[in-house]
């Protein structure tokens, strides 16, 4: 069945449309408001459409206006206007765009298409047409939005998958056991990726939400497969059939994988709540490819276990079941889990000390996320090997450093009674402003009622200054209003980018209420606990806060940039703690729920509580592990990408999997729970009567599995079942 639905989604993908181009809007923000109105207003100027600076930098000592090297210039911008997708070029010595001690200019390039859509050939063009003007010994470098290039992926990709099966291959100690979680994950991720791409064009999913719901499908695909065979093994071990150790595994395991799916749909469906809608999309096509990831691991893998239901069994199980003829291990297998028993009996030994340790090391390490800046840096947090740095620092340095990124200003003067007057008032008290080196002549439409020129800040896009700046003009537009009776708002790249961080910033909030209330609710209907679920809450949103801190002291301080690849700190990318902070928290809720279900199996089968916890640590402590060993290495990979965005994603992820997985659930949770004893347990009698019995601890399972056992080893009849 599996099988047919992959055939299905591959026919249903090369039979549709082509994958839409990424369509960023933010409603609700005044710079998307004022894009939308200069879209309406100037029919046609394409907004989006792309653009390259092409900086001209004239030898040490040299001018640019010189007789050959302007004769260099010229003869290169003619040959960037015949570009096949070029719409306009501007002449630098008649449009201005010669800085003021003549050593550089610079003309920019206008596309005819969105800058996703300009190809390489027309990048190519810009790069001979540089070669014209570096022949006459002029230094040219090229940037903006039409020098974007996707990244390609390959090799960061397979050694994390390299280094995951190798971690599999040491956790389960057989090639066939380690590959079966790679197997079924891949096809998963297939199945939910040709479905979303063939769905993408009808409801508008970019190649970006592909890209998110494949790394989220592969990492809980293995993550699930994993925790479902390697329960199936210890059943076995203890003497079950195939069919029963399945069963028994499906009951347990896929029960814990179901719940800790819906905290992963839970995570990424909560990104709605920011209110941006490529976010929005980005989280749904994750949760299809979570949903699916389920699926396979509650059928799939129980079905390809099927087929091979001793090779997936460790060499020592497999030795033993031999010796005695029995259907598995028996009790002649090697007890699993004394490293993870050890661990237990250290913490049970020393809980408040431990629970001390891990709490002020997180605490120290989040202290720094307090200076947590958000902000979309640009070319300048490129490597300076790339041309568009390069251009950047040329551009900052001969033309101001704000100039890499100026302010929009779009005036609807309909309601002004003479709207050119109107328009220079405006622009005239703008440029008195502090903060504000130039502006630009106004440019009207057809129509005479809409304005747009621009604003060149004193200081760079990213710096604090410049958001103070957007703030001050927008200040103004009452009493602006007052005097001409014509509105302005403030857009353009910075402005954007400025807006979309405030809004981020003031929807971190709302979306971790929302998302950690539902999953706590969710945990206590799992664990039926009130204690352990709030637990759970309250320590992810420390490792999350330690990650924040961990990321602000590398990319914004600079703390082993070197190392890392960070050539410039800067602001961190808007997007990153939201993505970061929606991705762990459903990791870490499978993490929680796989080591504590095992915990309530053993004090709901009568254990006592350190009984308990340390039988939960025995039997789940080594896949925990090697889980968040396998996310790391998926993660780590991305570091070494040249794309900052990618570079921050890649680091936060590794870092919060590593605080959560090893500080809070190995060592924060076992101390509490310790120290709880029974009162972890503890839930008001109207509510256990209120909640449904959802037994993902198998209890009703396990009531006949020692029956089952006795009768498979001959120590009671099997007509007694």
């Amino acid at each position: 069945m599996w099988l047919a639905v992959l055939a299905g989604a591959i026919f249903a993908e090369l039979t549709a449309a082509s994958v839409p181009d990424d369509d960023f809007s933010v409603p609700g923000i005044e710079s998307q408001t004022a894009l939308d109105l200069m879209q309406r207003r100037f029919p046609g100027i394409t907004a989006d459409a792309g653009e390259a600076m092409v900086v001209f930098v004239a030898p040490a000592g040299q001018q640019v206006t010189s007789a050959p090297y302007k004769a260099a210039i010229e003869s290169a911008v003619q040959q960037l206007a015949h570009g096949g997708q070029v719409a306009m070029v501007d002449d630098p010595f008649e449009a201005g765009a010669v800085s003021g001690d003549a050593t550089a200019a610079y003309t920019s390039v206008r596309y005819t298409v969105k800058a996703s859509a300009v190809t390489e050939h027309s990048r190519a063009e810009i790069d001979a047409a540089a070669g014209v003007a570096r022949k006459a010994g002029l230094t040219v470098e090229a940037g903006g939005s039409a020098m974007e290039v996707g990244s390609g992926g390959g090799v960061a990709e397979i050694i994390a998958v390299a280094l995951a099966a190798l971690i599999l291959l040491i956790t389960f100690g057989s090639l066939l056991a380690a590959g079966l979680p790679l197997l079924t994950a891949l096809i998963g991720v297939a199945v939910s990726m040709m479905s979303i791409l063939a769905v993408s064009h009808a409801l508008g999913l970019s190649a970006t939400s592909g890209t998110m719901a494949m790394m989220l499908g592969l990492a809980v695909g293995i993550d699930y497969a994993l925790f479902v065979v390697s329960r199936y093994r210890e059943e076995r071990a203890r003497g079950l059939s195939a069919i029963d150790a399945v069963s028994l595994a499906v009951g347990t395991a896929g029960s814990a994988v179901a719940f800790a799916g819906l905290t992963v749909v839970i995570a990424l469906g909560g990104m709605a709540v920011i209110g941006i809608p490529m976010l929005t999309k980005m989280g749904l096509a994750a949760v299809a490819a979570v949903v699916v990831a389920v699926l396979v691991a509650l059928t799939l893998v129980p079905a390809v276990l099927g087929f091979m239901p001793d090779k997936v069994l460790s060499r020592n199980v497999r030795r033993t079941r031999t010796r005695t003829g029995t259907s598995a291990g028996g009790t002649g297998a090697k007890t699993p889990g004394r490293g993870g028993a050890r661990w237990a009996r250290l913490v049970l030994r020393h809980p408040i000390a431990i629970l001390m340790l891990g709490v002020v090391a997180l605490a120290a390490l989040a202290v720094p996320a307090t200076a947590l800046q958000l902000g979309m840096p640009g070319d300048e947090a490129r490597p300076t090997s790339t041309t568009q740095r390069r251009a950047y620092d040329a551009l900052a340095k001969a033309f101001g450093p704000g100039f890499n990124g100026p302010l929009m200003i779009v005036v609807d003067a309909k309601d002004a009674a003479e709207p050119q007057q109107a328009v220079d008032s405006i622009a005239g008290k703008m440029a008195r402003t502090d903060g504000v080196a130039s502006t630009s002549p106004a440019q009207f439409n057809d129509v005479g009622d809409t304005a747009i020129f621009q604003i060149v800040p004193t200081t760079s896009p990213t710096a604090e200054a410049t958001k103070d700046l957007v703030r001050e003009l927008r200040t103004k537009r009452a009493a602006l209003i007052a005097d001409t009776g014509a509105r302005f708002q403030v857009t353009g790249t910075t402005a954007v980018n400025i807006d979309l961080a405030t809004k981020l910033q003031d929807s971190l909030v709302p979306y971790l209420a929302t998302v950690v209330g539902l999953a706590v609710l969710l945990l206590l209907l799992v664990f039926r606990s009130v204690l352990i679920p709030v637990k759970a809450a309250l320590g992810f949103l420390l490792s999350a806060l330690a990650a924040l801190g961990a990321m602000v002291l590398v990319f914004q301080k600079g703390f082993a940039a070197d190392l890392l690849g960070v050539e410039q700190t800067g602001p961190i990318m808007s997007a990153v703690p939201i993505f970061m902070i929606g991705i762990v928290f459903g990791l870490a809720m499978d993490y929680q729920v796989f080591l504590v279900s095992r915990m309530r199996e053993a004090y709901v089968q009568g254990e006592q509580p350190h009984e308990a916890i340390e039988t939960g640590f025995r039997h789940s402590a080594r896949v925990v592990v090697a889980a968040a060993l396998i996310m790391m290495a998926v993660f780590a990979g991305f570091i070494t990408e040249h794309d900052t965005f990618i570079k921050m994603i890649g680091f936060s992820l590794a870092a919060a999997v590593l605080l959560d997985a090893f500080v809070v659930r190995m060592a924060i949770v076992p101390a509490v729970m310790a120290l709880l004893g029974h009162r972890a347990w503890w839930l008001p009698r109207w509510l256990d009567k209120t909640l449904p019995r959802v037994d993902t601890e198998g209890a009703s399972l396990n009531r006949d599995a020692p029956d089952r056992l006795e009768a498979e080893q001959g120590l009671m009849p099997a007509h007694t079942r």
